[in-house]
């Protein structure tokens, strides 16, 4: 994230490279960069005649390079835009030798998305240079929550840990779809406003009782009613509450469990940064090794993988989802 201030801050100040090449698996600052070169460095007038946005589908990377070439018209830059680069990735090397003497006139933005270019070659090389190099990595699980405090922060919002832990399980990694729905809770909360899981209930439609935290907070507290409360409502919305991520969530914490048991210091701090959870989380995690000792633990586990198969339709006999959880719970639970 600091990267992406430096180099948005970069361009505000017209310190301008004349190739980006943002390139990686999270496609949300991919976006971000692009949309931001595409929006500010030209003004309206000049844009006619000095911007334009490539398709990768559509053109060739020789046709990328004699649009780069073109001089700008009544204008300092022109701006060229390759959205979706990736669909040239069998010919994008070839692009190497025109990164070695670009066009000093031409800002030349390529959109790689999901993949990379190898850094042994030619062109990452001429790129490093004379350009940009942007490698948008995917966030894990764990650093989504925070990563939605520090988007909330400088808009004056502040969120909950359970909410946004209720984010990510709904929304997984994805940043762009998370980014959309805080926009909208934006539009509807006034600003100071600490975003809750009521908000988050009222506003995008999860549940705030009925959802996979909840479900492994009452498991690893052993409390059995308020469990299979929850897999009753998940086997009556299947769509919303698929069983392969509820087996993947429970598979994830108990292996943290297990994790736990054999940590040395077991003071909130250091379990936190051991586990890489918020702090406000270990008193779970704390509760949950007294009721599941590391012998307990590591046979949930062996569990949790018997049937993460079957989740997938492997040996389940098209037994219905609502089953296998009960199945599921009552293995763990006894």
């Amino acid at each position: 994230m600091d990267e992406v201030k430096q180099l948005v801050s970069d361009i505000k100040n017209k310190k301008l490279k004349p190739i980006y090449f943002l390139m990686g698996e999270e496609p949300y600052y991919i976006d971000k960069i692009s949309d931001f070169i595409e929006n500010n460095v030209l003004t309206e007038e000049e844009r006619g005649f000095n911007q334009m946005v490539l398709y990768g589908r559509d053109v060739t990377v020789e046709d990328v390079v004699s649009n780069a070439k073109r001089f700008p018209m009544m204008a300092e830059h022109q701006v060229v835009i390759v959205k979706e680069a990736q669909d040239l990735s069998r010919t994008i090397e070839k692009l190497a030798a025109y990164a070695d003497n670009p066009q000093l006139t031409t800002v030349l933005v390529i959109n790689y998305k999901y993949k990379k270019i190898d850094k042994r070659k030619a062109l990452y090389k001429a790129l490093k240079k004379k350009g940009v190099v942007f490698e948008s990595k995917k966030l894990y699980e764990n650093q989504v929550a925070d990563w939605i405090r520090r988007v909330l922060s400088p808009k004056g919002y502040a969120i909950t840990p359970k909410a946004a832990q209720m984010l990510v399980e709904f929304l997984g990694t994805d940043l762009s779809k998370i980014n959309n729905e805080l926009e909208k809770l934006q539009i509807i909360l006034p600003k100071e406003t600490q975003i809750s899981p009521e908000h988050i209930e009222e506003n995008i439609g999860i549940s705030k009782d009925f959802n996979n935290f909840e479900l492994r907070k009452a498991i690893g507290e052993k409390n059995a009613v308020k469990a299979y409360r929850i897999i009753n409502y998940f086997a009556e919305n299947p769509k919303d509450n698929p069983m392969v991520v509820t087996v993947s969530l429970l598979f994830n914490f108990f292996s943290q469990l297990l994790q736990f048991h054999g940590l040395k210091d077991k003071s909130p701090r250091s379990v936190a940064s051991a586990l890489k959870i918020n702090p406000y989380f270990v008193n779970e995690y704390i509760t949950a090794a007294r009721n599941y000792p590391m012998r307990k633990v590591s046979a949930v586990v062996a569990t949790l993988r018997k049937f993460d198969v079957k989740s997938k339709g492997v040996d389940a006999n098209a037994v219905p989802q609502g089953d296998l959880l009960k199945e599921l719970l009552s293995s763990i639970l006894n």
